[in-house]
């Protein structure tokens, strides 16, 4: 079934803001799928955009190739390929509105508590295997279900406190090993058809402009108004999720 105006409209945002993110706003994208699934089911959009993450995410790797940190992404990688495994082997299984309702309540409760904690100097955290197989975990299973990786992720990499290029580089990277993982799983369930990569290809123009804009963005905003969006962005994205679910 082809978009209408409203659907293409609804599609380019998406993507844009599948390009932000890539572009270092974190948690931006996490709304691409919500706003396409107003008209087509999730599991379309989720189809349709996995190649818009794809073509976006070369840009961030372009963008990012020096920002990263090795450390984080060899705690959380494991485990998030375990999690897309998991989503895989799952996917006829489990109810998407649960999986949906679960990452909303962690990441709204996460940020609620940073909220609440504004104004205390923070501390770093070190990365760590444990917390960051389990955090991978959820985050590749979520991620696979209805690219909503970022709020576990968030959980584990945001009080680690990264410098805002090393913290939007190494979640580019992340995701994008985790989106190229996901084809193969994505093919063999068919949401990867000739109708949808058509609308996906159209979809990539903007999806380039919002990495563009991102990194501009990102390369002017301080720190703390950085992790200030992020964790804000956090909040509303989580409680969009969970009134999805609802």
């Amino acid at each position: 079934m082809g978009l209408d105006l409203w659907g293409w409209s609804l599609g380019i945002v998406a993507a844009f803001a599948v390009g932000l993110a890539k572009g270092g706003l974190a948690m931006v994208g996490v709304i691409s799928v919500p706003l396409m699934s107003l008209v087509m089911s999730p599991v379309q959009a989720a189809g349709i955009l996995l190649p818009v993450y794809i073509a976006s995410d070369i840009g961030g790797l372009i963008a990012f190739r020096r920002n990263f940190d090795r450390r984080v992404l060899a705690t959380l990688l494991p485990g998030a390929i375990l999690g897309i495994g998991l989503g895989w082997a799952t996917a006829h299984l489990v109810n998407e509105r649960y999986v949906t309702l679960i990452v909303g309540i962690i990441g709204f409760v996460f940020a609620l508590n940073a909220l609440l904690r504004r104004g205390r100097p923070p501390t770093a955290r070190f990365p760590k295997l444990a917390a960051g197989s389990f955090w991978g975990v959820l985050a590749g299973y979520t991620s696979f279900v209805s690219h909503s990786g970022a709020p576990p992720y968030q959980v584990y990499a945001q009080p680690l406190r990264m410098e805002p290029m090393i913290f939007a580089g190494t979640t580019t990277i992340f995701f994008a090993i985790c989106n190229a993982v996901k084809l193969v799983p994505f093919a063999f369930l068919g949401q990867l058809s000739p109708h949808n990569l058509s609308i996906a290809l159209a979809l990539m123009v903007p999806a380039i402009l919002g990495v563009v804009c991102g990194l501009w963005i990102l390369r002017r905003m301080p720190a703390t108004i950085f992790y200030g969006f992020i964790t804000w962005a956090l909040a509303l994205v989580s409680a969009r999720l969970i009134w999805t679910a609802l």
